[in-house]
């Protein structure tokens, strides 16, 4: 199988990446077994997928140091992204949104030694922070650029105006929101802003949350520092309505012969050649199963019936306050 690419706003990646979240923070089992997450890694790039995520707040720090472990003597096979921004150097002890130009410039230096690397290709604002204006923000990261620390800038949950400002000051090159079968959100105003701009799509949990696997069926499957033991949408009685959606994608898995995983991959795969999902995983099995969902057809019944879900029930944060903003 070989596995197509496609642009990001001019940065060339994987038509499916991986996202390394999962291996070290905020789900269930992360950190438990750090060599087969490397040996995920090491899989994804003999199966073609060339664009892997981290961010310096998941774990925070370890996700970025066990990345660094399994791209060594590989970073040529690589599509490096990272995120800063939700922490405040040098104190992390509390998460604590800061873009300030100082800020940025220290996150950078430890997200490099981390990963083992002296330039990352897409560097990403996590959230946007009300107290540092885009402009600044973007004006250090354009320096970093310059000095050939970052190749490309990325904003994440940003809105369409912040979008505009930013890509005013220097092209950006991706945004990076939430998009699958149970978020839409970024159809509404988002997806037209960016390629209004030229500017790639990341979708990332574009399985929600591994919810459109089908493997969830109640929380008591996840561990107590599971996020998603207090998210909205697993929450009591939202669960079960929102079990409607992952049935309809089981039909559908069904009359293709694919998994669910991979319906709700090729259904978002569709939506646009500029969208690149980033599935999250920590399992050799899953990276090969999620890059199979490039050879999934669906017919354009099979979308429309997919695209005419009703929406979950449950917001997709318990605070909504820090996205697209």
């Amino acid at each position: 199988m070989a596995i197509e690419h496609t642009s990001l706003g001019g940065l060339d990646v994987s038509r499916i990446g991986l996202g390394a979240m999962s291996m070290s923070a905020f789900y269930t089992g992360a950190g438990s077994d750090d060599d087969e997450a490397i040996r995920t890694i090491h899989r994804a790039f003999d199966l073609g997928v060339t664009f892997v995520d981290t961010a310096e707040i998941y774990g925070p720090f370890t996700n970025e140091e066990l990345v660094g472990r399994a791209i060594a003597g590989r970073r040529d096979d690589v599509v490096l992204a990272t995120k800063f921004g939700l922490l405040s150097h040098p104190n992390v002890a509390e998460r604590n949104i800061d873009s300030s130009p100082a800020n940025i410039r220290t996150a950078l230096e430890g997200s490099l030694k981390r990963l083992g690397t002296d330039y990352v290709d897409l560097y990403y604002q996590h959230r946007v922070d009300p107290n540092t204006p885009i402009e600044d923000t973007v004006g250090a990261l354009a320096d970093l650029v310059r000095e050939g620390k970052i190749r490309h800038i990325g904003l994440s949950e940003a809105g369409a105006e912040t979008i505009r400002r930013a890509h005013a000051v220097h092209p950006i090159t991706a945004l990076q929101t939430e998009y699958s079968l149970w978020t839409r959100d970024p159809e509404d105003q988002i997806l037209s802003v960016v390629r209004e701009l030229g500017i790639g799509f990341v979708a990332y949990s574009p399985l929600g949350r591994g919810f459109l696997t089908g493997a969830i069926r109640s929380t008591d499957q996840f561990d107590s520092s599971d996020f998603r033991r207090n998210h909205p949408r697993f929450a009591d009685g939202n669960l079960e309505r929102n079990l409607r959606i992952v049935d309809e994608v089981e039909a559908v898995a069904q009359e293709v012969g694919s998994t669910p995983a991979q319906v709700a991959l090729a259904w978002l795969l569709v939506q646009g050649d500029d969208i690149v999902p980033i599935p999250g995983t920590k399992r050799v099995s899953r990276i090969e199963e999620n890059a199979a969902a490039l050879d999934v057809k669906l017919t354009p019944e099979q979308v429309d019936r997919l695209t005419a879900i009703a929406p979950p029930a449950g917001d997709r944060y318990a605070d909504m306050s820090q996205v697209n903003v």
